[in-house]
């Protein structure tokens, strides 16, 4: 089996030596960049299986190269950044961000978050392998775990990886309502915390990519008190 190969896309030259020793001592397969022009053309040039990412990045900052992803790849971003604030956090998952780490961190609670981010994202390519239901359909709504290409109505919809992970969840049971603590363990394979409002942001924003009218959707519905469910019609 290859390694698992991780961008760090970081100009603090200690904190990027730390991060890159760390992985590297699990095992990991590393490329480390101090400024945006060079991540962006990593990105665009190579696969990996997880992009570190700083906010304020020389050349081109970490918010622009996070969208610029998002609109070609479902690779799991990490943002690292010195800006901790609660509206920083909701920019960061909001423009597609799969976890959101603020400086200074814990060395072992970042590389629990990394191997986290890793196992989900490479349980989806194992899954997808492994199941013979490539295509799933809910009225006009198509998701293929083969391309991991989103459609309705024949239009391309991008989503983040945890944005794709949570629609093939309820794709695949349409008959189930989830909780956010369980969509949470699916999804980030961590226990949920009661205050955590980590599903809630990620729901609003595949809302706002897939349904007509957010406020009133047809394909991702709120069940009060208890959770979230597939609406529509399966095929």
């Amino acid at each position: 089996m290859s390694l698992s190969k991780i961008l760090i896309a970081e100009d603090d030259k200690e904190i990027s030596h730390l991060i890159q020793r760390t992985l590297q001592n699990e095992g990991y397969e590393t490329e480390v960049v101090d400024n945006g022009r060079d991540a962006l053309d990593c990105i665009n040039s190579f696969h990996y299986d997880l992009i570190i990412l700083d906010i304020m990045l020389p050349k081109i900052d970490g918010l622009e190269i996070l969208q610029h992803t998002r609109q070609h790849k479902n690779t799991p971003v990490m943002i690292l950044s010195a800006k901790g604030g609660e509206q920083d956090k909701v920019l960061g998952l909001g423009l597609g961000a799969d976890d959101y780490i603020s400086k200074p961190f814990f060395i072992g609670e970042f590389l629990a978050r990394v191997k986290a981010q890793l196992r989900r994202y490479l349980y989806l390519n194992e899954t997808k392998k492994g199941d013979s239901t490539i295509i799933l359909k809910c009225d006009d709504l198509e998701l293929n775990r083969d391309t991991y290409l989103v459609t309705i109505k024949n239009k391309k919809i991008k989503l983040t990886a945890k944005e794709f992970a949570i629609l093939e969840l309820l794709l695949t049971h349409p008959a189930k309502v989830f909780s956010k603590s369980q969509i949470f363990a699916h999804i980030w394979k961590e226990d949920f915390h009661v205050d955590d409002n980590t599903v809630m942001v990620h729901i609003n924003r595949l809302r706002n990519k897939i349904e007509a009218d957010p406020s009133n959707p047809k394909y991702v519905q709120t069940v009060w008190g208890i959770g979230y469910r597939l609406a529509g019609e399966k095929k």
